[in-house]
Formats: structure tokens, C-alpha cells, sequence
């Protein structure tokens, strides 16, 4: 059975289970007039597809489709993470139009988005102002953003969760963007394309964060146990620390006591990844 397949198979499954006026349709499972669905059901369906698919595919399938790919409640998340890898000019350029048309379209009510790769300082600023209520915010391998990032904090102080990873930003702007998003629970900075030479980052982040719960570096070879210590002081709820690939820092002692009875999930220097992504999704 294909992606597609399964994804009507329950969206067909659903149907039957909550039409209980509809007796014909029992005999049989076959169901094909997907213009007609009720428009829950559609939304179902939609908030499985990306925002690609639903912008270029889903909103052309049909009227009933495309009346509800207007509604806003489909747009409070934007997923446009993607695989594609560098991008060239002209794809950047259709990726941040689609990416503000679905941003529009959430009229105010956008609290989830994952965009990789072709974000730039320009189109940040219009999901701040255009999303002054989200939550989650995932921009890895973003190179284009510069110091837009600190002005765009200070419009979204209910952000949970940042991805800068694949990323570079100097410590005073993680420590401005700390202190504008005091809700801020998880932080994802793993492997900056400029590494941090020393433990400044660390500290900024101790000083400027102390609500994490989750905190991700891999890929900070130059963090030192002084590092560490400033972020197991500064960030006493936190729960779950990945360390991978942090060379320096040597976990013995008193430190590694600490973390132990700490951190809840502690992944250390010389732990395994699964894959080339893994680092952002644990």
C-alpha cells in the first residue's frame, strides 16, 4: 500500500466512523467522491500533507478542496522542511512566496513552523509580524538570517522552541533572543557553520535561558567543561542535553555526577547518531 493509498484508506475510515447518517455508503468501502467529504474530514486529510503539496496539489483537486485550503485553521502549521538540499536561486525565490502566501492564509493563528534552507531576515520578519502567537520555530540551515533574528524575538515572546541549527549567530545575539523569549523551552544549536572557539556561547545561553528543558549542541567540539557547568547552573529545569560530538568536554567527577542525577536524557560526546538528521529530531 503507497503513502497515498494509506492516507485515503483513513481518511475513508474516519468518514464511515463519524457519518452515521450516511447507511449507504457501508455497502460500499470504496468511497470515491472526495468532493463531497465533510469538510473535517478534509482537514484531516490535509494536515497530513506538506505545505508544498497542499499550495501546488491538494487545493486544485476539487472546489470543496480549495474552499477549505482557505480556511485558516489548515495553516497553523507550516511544514516546509525539506530534503532538497542547496537551493538555487530561482527555488529559494518560489519556496519564501509560497511560504508567505501559506502564512498569510493563517490570518493571525500560524503556531508551528519548520522551514529549512531558504529562509531569509526579510521573510522572518513577516512570520513575527504576521504570527506574533507562535510557538515553535525551526529554521536550521537558514544562512541567510543575520541580525534580523534579534528583532524578530522581540515580536514573539510565546516561542517554545528554536532549531538554529546548521546556523551561525554571534553569543550576544542567542543571549538578546533569550531574553526576549522567556517562555523559551528547547533550543536546537547544533553543528554552527562557524564553530564556537570557546565557552562564550555556553554562556550566553546559561545566562539568558533559564527555563530550557531541552537543549541540543552537537557538533561544539571547542565547549569545555566550564561550558557545561555555566548551563547546568544557569538552566536548573533542564531535562534532556545532547552532547554529542563536543569533544572537549570530559565527563568524570563531580560533573558527571551532576549530570547524572540531572539530566533525565543525557547524550554524551561519544554517543552514536542514527542518521545524517538525527541530531534534530531527538
Amino acid at each position: 500500500m503507497t503513502p497515498v493509498t494509506s492516507l485515503l484508506s483513513g481518511a475513508r475510515d474516519q468518514f464511515r466512523s463519524s457519518s452515521s447518517s450516511s447507511q449507504a455508503m457501508k455497502k460500499d468501502a470504496r468511497f470515491r467522491d472526495w468532493a463531497r467529504l465533510p469538510p473535517e474530514i478534509t482537514c484531516s486529510i490535509l494536515s497530513r500533507l506538506s505545505t508544498v503539496d497542499k499550495l501546488e496539489k491538494a487545493q486544485v483537486v476539487c472546489k470543496s478542496w480549495h474552499r477549505v485550503c482557505k480556511e485558516p485553521s489548515v495553516w497553523r502549521k507550516i511544514d516546509m522542511h525539506n530534503d532538497l538540499g542547496t537551493m538555487d536561486f530561482l527555488t529559494k525565490l518560489r519556496y519564501r512566496d509560497m511560504c508567505r502566501n501559506a502564512v498569510d492564509r493563517s490570518q493571525g493563528g500560524l503556531v508551528e513552523i519548520d522551514i529549512w534552507y531558504f529562509c531569509n531576515d526579510s521573510l522572518l520578519n513577516h512570520i513575527a509580524d504576521s504570527a506574533r502567537n507562535l510557538r515553535i520555530l525551526r529554521i536550521a540551515m537558514c544562512h541567510e538570517i543575520c541580525d534580523g533574528l534579534v528583532e524578530v524575538a522581540r515580536k514573539l515572546p510565546f516561542l517554545e522552541e528554536l532549531d538554529i541549527s546548521y546556523c551561525s549567530f554571534e553569543e550576544e545575539i542567542l543571549k538578546a533572543v533569550g531574553k526576549s523569549c522567556p517562555n523559551l523551552k528547547t533550543l536546537k544549536l547544533n553543528y554552527p557553520v562557524f564553530g564556537y572557539i570557546d565557552d562564550e556561547f555556553a554562556i550566553a545561553i546559561a545566562e539568558s535561558m533559564p527555563g530550557l528543558r531541552h537543549l541540543h549542541l552537537s557538533g561544539n567540539p571547542d565547549m569545555t567543561n566550564t561550558g557545561l557547568k555555566a548551563i547546568l547552573d544557569g538552566c536548573l529545569h533542564l531535562e534532556h542535553l545532547d552532547l554529542r560530538e563536543c569533544w572537549k568536554l570530559n565527563l568524570v567527577g563531580e560533573l558527571e555526577k551532576l549530570c547524572s542525577e540531572r539530566i533525565r536524557v543525557l547524550r554524551r560526546p561519544g554517543d552514536p547518531t542514527s542518521g545524517p538528521h538525527d541530531m534534530f529530531w531527538l
